[in-house]
Parts: C-alpha cells; structure tokens; sequence
C-alpha cells in the first residue's frame, strides 16, 4: 500500500457527507463486529460498500480492512470490544440517547445490516443456537429500529429502561456470540 491512511484519516472518510457508498465511522464499526463475531460473510466488502468496492479508493479499503483485523486481534487476545458510544448507558444518572441519529443507533444499524448481509450466511440456520443468537442480537435489533413495525419491539423501544439494560448487554453479548460461532463444544 502506498499511501495507507492513519486511522484518524479513514474516520474522517467515512464521516465525510461526501464520501459515497460508505456507513459513516459508528456504523461501520458495528458491521465490522458483526463479522468478526458471527458467521462468515465471505462477500463482507462488497455488503459494506453496497456492491461498489471498486469506487472506494484502494488505501480506504486496506484502511477497513486493517481495522477489521484489529477487532478480530481483540475477540483473539480475549479483550472486550471497545464500543464507540457512550460509556453512560449503564449510568442511571445520566440520560441516554437512543434517538435514530444516537451512536448506539448507527452502530447496531451496521451491526443487524452485516447479520443480514448475505442470505447464504444465516446466523439463525443452526436450531441448536438460534434461540440463543436471537436472545443475544435482540438487543441490536431492536436498537438499530430494523423493524418498526413490530409491534413487541415498538413496545421495547418506547421504554427507556429496558434500552439501558440492551445497551448495558451489547459488550458481554459480543463475546457470547463470539464463542458460539467460533468454538467448538
């Protein structure tokens, strides 16, 4: 790579209005997740950019792929997922933000748009885990708002509290996912 971007760069792209055919810095970090943790999704660039990789400039795409890695060296050195949103969801104190332009909001978007990426790639296709893959993305569905139509997930998201206790689980829910995919028992 030539002219690889520093990880402040790569931000910056991805967060750029300008900058088409990308999830913005959040959302992208939640796809990322997603596919370290779950079943593979072989065609995971071409999803991310929405089937126009060969528009993204070259040092963008090593930049995503280097910070996949770098959340793959994570799950792998058995260090929790740093989440870019607020650490305050846990804090009864303070009032969380879970409006549909929230942090939390953009990165279980990304993180439910990378679960559904590729019909071939079914995280729910297992019967002996899908219950527990349903109990442990629930918290991302009905975050990001995928469904608003649903009238138990409306239910969920109008009450604030049960969103904290959601928000609370995502980091330990994770690393669940995470061994139920990728270890043997």
């Amino acid at each position: 790579m030539n002219n690889p971007l520093s990880f402040d760069e790569l931000l910056d792209y991805l967060d750029n209005d300008e900058s088409q055919f990308v999830l913005d810095s959040v959302a992208t970090h939640g796809f990322l997740t997603a596919t370290v943790i779950g079943r593979q999704l072989p065609n995971w660039l071409d999803a991310l950019f929405e089937g126009h990789v060969s528009d993204i400039p070259a040092n963008v795409i090593d930049g995503i792929q280097r910070w996949r890695d770098s959340i793959m060296a994570e799950l792998k050195n058995e260090t929790p997922i740093e989440l870019p949103f607020g650490e305050d969801a846990g804090n009864e104190e303070v009032a969380v933000d879970f409006s549909e332009e929230s942090d939390i909001v953009a990165w279980s978007i990304g993180f439910v748009d990378a679960m559904y990426g590729d019909e071939a790639s079914d995280w729910f296709e297992d019967e002996e885990t899908a219950e527990d893959v349903a109990v442990l993305t629930l918290p991302m569905i009905v975050l990001s708002g995928i469904d608003d139509e649903d009238p138990e997930l409306a239910e969920m998201r109008a009450d604030e509290d049960k969103m904290a206790q959601m928000a609370n689980s995502i980091e330990g829910n994770l690393t669940e996912l995470f061994l139920l995919f990728h270890t043997n028992d």
